[in-house]
């Protein structure tokens, strides 16, 4: 199969992501695994959430090793999330800002990936009496059930044996679904072309 493949992403979570989210994706077994493929171009795709120094410093060191990029992205919580783990909403952007200072010191942070940082706040506080802004997703998702759809999180869809004018309808209309924090974690917007995760190097 990787002789297939031109690239490979394997995720990995921070320390305090994993204890938040309860997983065990650690950096090491994630460089460990792209160690294996034959690729390319390897990523690592780390998770962050209160990040320190000797953590990103440890990061740094094992992606420069390794010679693979690495993207991030931060924790992204929903309300219910935020209860369960009694955190307020401005603590946890607060602490969104405080992991990227962190990253800053040991990773060229690019200016989208802070963009998508105060694109996270306004969802997560937005203007008096204002709407969360329509799902502008690129990419179109075929679930299992049959369905296509905007996003993995979308509500709207159509079925793959609807008729052809269906589908394009469906695909070139004013979509329906609303962003969430959840979904503009992965989401390719088609106003960039960039990813929503930063790609950072290690400096030298």
């Amino acid at each position: 199969m990787t002789h297939l493949l031109s690239n490979v992403t394997v995720s990995a979570d921070s320390q305090g992501a994993m204890l938040l989210g309860r997983t065990t994706r650690t950096a090491a077994s994630g460089i460990a695994t792209l160690r294996a493929i034959s690729t390319e171009t390897k990523i690592l795709h780390v998770t962050c959430w209160g990040l320190s120094d000797d953590e990103c410093q440890e990061l740094a060191d094992l992606v420069s090793e390794a010679g693979v990029e690495v993207q991030f992205s931060p924790v992204v919580l929903d309300e219910r999330a935020l209860r369960r783990d009694a955190k307020s909403v401005q603590d946890y952007l607060v602490q969104q800002h405080l992991d990227a200072d962190v990253l800053s010191r040991y990773f060229n942070l690019s200016d989208r990936y802070r963009a998508y940082l105060g694109e996270l706040r306004d969802l997560q506080l937005p203007p008096t009496g204002g709407e969360r802004w329509s799902c502008r997703s690129a990419t179109a998702y075929v679930s299992a059930d049959g369905h296509i759809r905007r996003c993995p999180y979308g509500q709207a869809s159509v079925s793959v044996d609807a008729p052809r004018a269906s589908i394009r309808q469906f695909l070139t209309d004013p979509a329906q679904d609303r962003v969430t924090p959840d979904c503009a974690a992965i989401c390719r917007s088609s106003a960039a072309s960039d990813d929503r995760t930063a790609s950072c190097a290690a400096p030298a």
